[in-house]
């Protein structure tokens, strides 16, 4: 028996994401340049279609692209204290250029916050310019102890929203409505459900007055931070300056915005839907929606076969895979593992009969189908897979979501190596935003995702470290 290339979630879950990875041919690493890797052509395709989902709904809501310098002056990061404190670690400089030490060292770009704000003071001198609402696509650099494809790589592909505003309210408005943009697009296009929520003082990100983000829960039961915005308040305008005239005449300084996802959304998607046999892709996500086998022994039957394959193809807006050398179930194998979400048999006896077997890659069910009833059916089929590969997300998020009333109940919870693939919960429990309460949660290896936007369980309680009252439950879980 030949042994499966990849290896079983249930055995060790971290290489079966890498083998899913590798096997889909989505990405591989680029061993010659440290922490990084090649997104190859299957997963870019994901990448491009995440981006036009995203990219539209930016525009629609009044954003435009722009595209600021890789190369940021060292000395920008150190106009804000808690932002460079933050982003030190993982920092790339550059001190040597053309032959010669330079003037003044550049930071490879970890963020853009610190450039645009620049430029932002150059922009904006009057309320009449305000807001402003820029979208870049960009590749980042920062610098990872540990890497893992999609997750987290030292180079990794995003994009980066930045707005400025005359007002917090509006800026908050802004946050939030770019928050729910990335809920939509999780939920709605990559069929992962999430939850909406506020992050700690101490996860926030550096330099910001608050942050937002959506947590989405794996298969595993671990935690992934699939979109954040940010609340910069004023941090930003008054380290660069950015003032401008508000309609009572007086100088005051922006309110700034800033948000983002990147492509470790394709993880979030692989490790959401895949199975044991390789890449399963949401149709709405799937670069190759269907794809024809064709079937044929004699000499004879391979040209009508293929003929009709190609037909039936043009009219389906399907892929007719018609390669030399190739069994038919090297075929069937290679684009289970690419995760296609639909796959047709067409033979001689398909041809004679006007039908064809068509495979879906969610649950790997077959079916008979007239040829006539394709080009209609499969739009609806597709929609139903999309739905279904939601549901059955959003039903493993509330399975494995639990209760718990004191700091030894989560505890035990999240390590509790005899439960499904081992602590994969996300455990509700009244917690405070402070700072002991962050730290006392990591001594497990887990952290505080969020305060959820929206009461997802039975409201004000005591906080399981400090035993002061708390509006809500918190989220917490093992991370990604």
């Amino acid at each position: 028996m030949v042994k499966s290339p990849i290896t079983a979630r249930s055995q060790d879950f971290a290489t079966w994401y890498q083998d899913v990875v590798l096997q889909g041919d989505m990405a591989e690493p680029a061993e010659i340049v440290k922490g990084c890797m090649v997104i190859k052509a299957n997963g870019y395709a994901v990448w491009e279609l995440l981006q036009r989902e995203l990219d539209g709904r930016f525009k629609a809501t009044g954003h435009q692209n722009m595209y600021f310098p890789l190369l940021i002056p060292q000395s920008f990061l150190h106009k804000e204290a808690e932002h460079v404190e933050g982003f030190s670690p993982e920092l790339a400089v550059v001190t040597l250029a053309g032959g010669k030490q330079l003037d003044e060292p550049y930071v490879i770009r970890p963020t853009s916050e610190t450039i645009i704000g620049h430029f932002f003071a150059k922009w904006i001198k009057s309320w009449r310019d305000l807001p402003v609402l820029v979208n870049q696509w960009a590749n980042i650099i920062r610098w990872e102890l540990r890497t893992r494809m999609f997750l987290r790589t030292t180079e990794f592909l995003w994009q980066e929203g930045h707005t400025a505003h005359a007002n917090h309210d509006e800026a908050v408005k802004e946050v939030r409505r770019m928050l729910d943009v990335y809920a939509e697009v999780a939920e709605d296009v990559m069929a992962v459900p999430v939850i909406k929520g506020v992050k700690t003082q101490s996860e926030k990100f550096a330099g910001a007055l608050q942050s937002y983000c959506i947590e989405a829960m794996m298969q595993n039961g671990f935690a992934l931070q699939a979109g954040t915005s940010h609340d910069l308040g004023q941090n930003f305008g008054k380290a660069f300056d950015v003032q401008f005239q508000n309609k009572e005449g007086q100088l005051d300084y922006v309110w700034q915005t800033s948000w983002g996802v990147s492509t470790r959304l394709i993880g979030g998607l692989i490790m959401s839907h895949s199975d044991d046999r390789g890449l399963v892709l949401p149709p709405k996500l799937a670069p190759t929606k269907a794809v024809i086998v064709p079937i044929y022994g004699k000499d004879g039957e391979k040209d009508r076969v293929l003929e009709a394959a190609h037909r039936i193809a043009k009219e389906v807006g399907a892929k007719v895979d018609d390669r030399e050398g190739q069994t038919p179930g090297a075929k069937f194998f290679h684009w289970e593992r690419r995760g296609v979400p639909v796959v047709l048999e067409f033979g001689p006896r398909d041809l004679a009969s006007g039908s064809i077997v068509l495979k879906r890659r969610d649950t790997g069910g077959k079916q008979p189908m007239p040829q006539a009833e394709l080009a209609e059916k499969l739009p609806t089929l597709l929609g139903e897979m999309q739905k279904n590969m939601f549901d059955a997300a959003k039903q493993r998020l509330r399975t494995n979501t639990v209760l718990a009333n004191s700091i030894g109940e989560v505890e035990s919870i999240l390590n509790d190596v005899t439960a499904e693939k081992g602590g994969g919960k996300f455990v509700m429990a009244h917690v405070k935003d402070d700072p002991r309460c962050d730290l006392r949660v990591k001594e497990f290896k887990a952290t505080i995702r969020c305060i959820p936007l929206v009461d997802e369980c039975d409201g004000p309680g005591k906080c399981i470290v400090t035993g002061e009252q708390v509006d809500r439950r918190a989220v917490i879980a093992k991370p990604y």
